[in-house]
């Protein structure tokens, strides 16, 4: 069952407490510690995106459209919508030969305030390319161009691309594909429901491509070192995802997901850390990720050092003023 992780205190009082979940796996499959439930079963959400994108290199489509780092990292992605993030994923569709009305990820408000004000000023409305899905959507379609699939309803779970997905999720997961729950994303992707423990394995796989089947190894490599080389496409300005990996310095990988999911890649330790807090609050993720990883040892004291205002995040009332903070408190169980 779940457990109190991060408390959140206004002045002295504890005024709300966010319970939460945590596995970590090495790349052999063996479960190195834990918190509260590791088996718990929840939606991958985005932080499934590094693994979605293998088969953009796998297949050899990649190559073939001649896609950078730089496209590759913002297949990965949940981006803050900002011009930086807009100007790569229209490269990607110029080199398929698609249009952004080909993006079936629907809009929203990009995430950068400063973006959305000034659309706003413009008298304009979000677009579909400043959706923070939108370079995965990208990635698709890439995929349906490569394959010849049809690109109406690619997002639908009927559709050849989301069969090969799941495919691929249940292959390195090591999860049966049969036993992944599915539902329907934000953008209207489906969404993969399966073990905690199992999506730490994936990204402790990621950091060891031997490890993978022999297909997925070379992509593995360059899904991952895009996401290092480029922290700032995958989520944005001051984005704690994007910061927590630019800390990391090619040392770690990084993806955020909706409703609190977290997973982390360590190259060099082989190790997969994912994160479940229960109400779905981002506010808690911050603290407990950071918190996690000092007690595993994947952080020197430097990186805690730019990662402090993360690891005791601090909350500030409507006039700028600190009035409060959520702290992680608990203790992984190691195994």
């Amino acid at each position: 069952m779940a457990k109190d992780m991060v408390n959140v205190y206004r002045g002295e009082l504890i005024e709300s407490i966010h319970q939460g979940d945590i596995a970590v796996m090495n790349d052999k499959g063996d479960l190195l510690a834990e918190f509260g439930d590791s088996e718990m079963i929840t939606y991958w959400r985005s932080s499934a995106k590094p693994v979605q994108a293998l088969p953009v290199v796998s297949s050899g489509a990649a190559d073939k459209y001649n896609l950078t780092d730089k496209e590759l990292a913002v297949m990965c992605a949940s981006h803050s919508g900002e011009d930086q993030h807009v100007e790569v994923v229209r490269s990607i569709l110029k080199k398929i030969g698609l249009k952004e009305s080909d993006l079936n990820c629907g809009t929203h408000p990009p995430f950068h305030k400063k973006t959305a004000r000034r659309i706003w000023k413009e008298g304009k409305k979000p677009s579909l390319i400043r959706n923070n899905c939108s370079g995965k959507h990208a990635g698709m379609l890439t995929m349906c161009q490569y394959n010849d699939w049809d690109l109406e309803d690619y997002q639908k779970m009927g559709h050849p691309l989301q069969k090969n997905l799941l495919n691929v999720i249940s292959e390195i997961t090591e999860y049966p594909e049969e036993k992944i729950y599915t539902g329907v994303d934000g953008c209207g992707v489906v969404v993969y429901g399966l073990p905690l423990k199992n999506m730490a394995f994936a990204f402790a796989r990621l950091t060891n491509p031997k490890s993978l089947p022999e297909k997925y190894r070379e992509a593995a490599i360059r899904i991952t070192r895009s996401m290092e080389k480029y922290p700032e496409l995958i989520g944005g300005t001051k984005r704690f995802n994007s910061e927590l990996v630019e800390v990391g310095k090619g040392e770690f990988f990084a993806k955020s997901g909706a409703q609190a999911v977290f997973c982390v890649g360590h190259e060099e330790k082989n190790i997969g850390l994912a994160l479940k807090i229960r109400d779905g609050s981002s506010r808690g993720v911050k603290p407990a990720v950071v918190e996690a990883m000092e007690q595993l040892d994947l952080l020197s004291k430097k990186q805690l050092e730019l990662l402090q205002n993360y690891h005791e995040y601090i909350i500030e009332n409507h006039h700028d003023v600190k009035v409060g903070q959520a702290v992680a408190d608990f203790t992984l169980n190691k195994k």
